[in-house]
């Protein structure tokens, strides 16, 4: 494979925002459209091909995509369905590798097993990012969400460590026993997931207490921003698994960032979602653009392999329903187990086994395999396993991902408690205006100016008020609600402030610094407001 042009990869990166900020203007999943212009572009004449660096996958955009996930994941919901969200990351992608493997064994004889189990932990991984983005733009339930982004964070780490093995066993089969190599191979996969573990707890532990001794939102922002990249690069280094580590991290200090500063949450969360952006635009646009490099490979066998990887495509998405509706139904034959409730609506199986599309890992494991040359011995059947894994790919986005959001309104499992999430809400802010009164009761005594006190009550009290008037009639029967006239005027209120001082500005009464400052002073209370 040859080394990737830093100014073809530029274009990339240009072309998929584009392309990214068209979809959002028009409500589309970004990542399907990705893929689409991206196998569109890459037969374009004069187009130079852009091949998938799997090192630039592996560290430079796969830890701080799981990093960014972890973050805003919710820890105590991730536990209350880790059953659930373990079959699915560990149980269902052994289940995939083994499945894909033996048809791909039987399908192509002159696939050798090794070589064919390589295959399916390379596709065994889903990649939510696509599920995720289409779940959240149609409401899916807060339970399927929870449950394929839980799935997501941990799959890779099997699945990466499970090709490691497997692939050492391909290789190593003309010159040792297989057996031994599959032996120490499970050893590996043991501690490298005990060891990531271990090291993303201790890590995320430790910089959870240097950030807060920064006390300094730009220096904490900085060291977030390394994380991702240095407890992946230090578990692999150890032989452990570095998405493990990134994702126990990420997970200990999302759920600690409310002890952080307000500068430090409100520049981390526009930093992850520029840099999300950013990277998600790059990597399913490169998966498009491979579709030329992977049908160069094949040679005159193309329509036979392509009718296999067809097949193992279908196998690959039944894999998944034959995965997940015995594990949610069978237990149910437990007396004990059905005395817990309800069974699960048909409905959640169905949905959860129908979002399994593939994405870059995938293609990064795949390119990451030894062909020969400068790579080492080539792995036997290499070309098959590169398009199969393409095929697969690309298959589960485009069908899988055009037809879930049909499916998820079809099947009325979007998330139904909005309104009992604004009621939480208008309960747990109107028990923390009550504390804030109290506190400015025990702060003020009788130097403190009346309307001082006068002007943090009615704040309070209008925090409090704002979820309570969304739970009562529609607007459209009351008019405005008093929370909604009050940011109107106030927005118009920031507008005529932010004028004046551009205009003093302009006129040479102030210097360019104070503007900012005054400025960034009015950003501050309009992201509030906009919250």
């Amino acid at each position: 494979m040859t080394e990737t042009d830093p100014r073809a990869l530029l274009v990339v990166f240009v072309v998929a925002l584009g392309v990214s900020a068209i979809a959002r203007r028009f409500s589309v999943s970004a990542p399907l459209l990705l893929v689409v212009v991206g196998l569109a572009v890459s037969f374009v004449p004069g187009v130079p091909s852009v091949p998938l660096d799997p090192d630039l996958v592996l560290f430079l955009v796969l830890p701080p995509l799981l990093y960014s996930a972890a973050l805003e994941s919710s820890t105590l919901r991730l536990r209350e369905n880790l059953q659930r969200i373990s079959q699915l990351a560990v149980g269902l992608v052994v289940f995939t590798t083994a499945v894909v493997g033996v048809v791909a064994w039987l399908l192509v004889p002159e696939l050798p097993f090794a070589s064919a189990l390589v295959l399916g932990a390379v596709v065994a991984p889903p990649d939510a990012v696509a599920a995720a983005s289409i779940g959240r733009r149609l409401g899916l339930q807060r339970r399927i969400m929870t449950i394929l982004e839980g799935e997501s964070l941990l799959n890779d780490a099997t699945a990466l460590t499970l090709f490691r093995v497997l692939l050492a066993a391909a290789l190593a089969t003309t010159t040792v026993g297989t057996g031994a190599t599959i032996l120490a191979g499970l050893e590996e996969f043991a501690l490298a997931a005990v060891g990531g573990v271990a090291i993303g707890a201790a890590a995320g532990w430790l910089l959870h207490r240097v950030r807060m001794a920064l006390h300094d939102g730009v220096l904490e922002s900085s060291v977030g921003l390394l994380v991702p990249f240095a407890i992946y690069l230090l578990a692999e280094e150890l032989h452990t698994s570095g998405v493990l580590a990134v994702v126990l991290a990420g997970l200990y200090l999302g759920h600690k960032a409310p002890e952080a500063g307000y500068a430090t949450r409100l520049q981390d969360q526009a930093v992850w979602k520029a840099l999300d952006t950013l990277l998600e635009a790059l990597v399913f646009a490169l998966i498009g653009l491979q579709l030329r490099i992977v049908v160069d490979g094949l040679g005159d066998d193309a329509g036979r392999i392509l009718l296999v990887s067809l097949a193992l495509l279908v196998v690959t998405i039944l894999a998944r329903f034959a995965w997940v509706y015995p594990t949610i139904y069978l237990p149910r034959l437990l007396p004990k187990v059905r005395r817990r409730g309800p069974a699960v609506s048909w409905r959640v199986p169905f949905v959860i086994s129908w979002a399994g599309m593939r994405g870059v890992v995938t293609l990064a494991a795949a390119f990451a395999i030894p062909h020969g040359g400068d790579t080492g011995p080539a792995m036997p059947g290499y070309n098959v396993v590169v398009f199969a894994a393409f095929v697969v790919t690309v298959g589960t986005l485009l069908l899988q991902g055009l037809t879930l959001p049909t499916l998820i309104q079809r099947l009325h499992v979007r998330d139904k408690g909005a309104q009992r999430d604004v009621l939480d809400e208008a309960q747990v802010k109107q028990a923390a205006a009550e504390a804030a009164l109290h506190r400015l009761e025990e702060m003020s005594d009788d130097s403190t100016p009346a309307h001082v006190t006068e002007q943090l009550r009615t704040w309070a009290q209008h925090r409090a008020n704002e979820p309570w008037e969304r739970l009562g009639r529609p607007d459209e029967e009351i008019g405005e609600a008093p929370s909604v006239v009050f940011n109107r005027l106030r927005r118009g209120m920031l507008s005529a402030e932010r004028e004046t001082f551009v205009r003093f500005r302009d006129m040479g009464r102030i210097d360019e610094g104070i503007l900012r400052d005054m400025l960034r002073g009015l950003d501050y209370e309009e992201a509030m407001l906009d919250r």
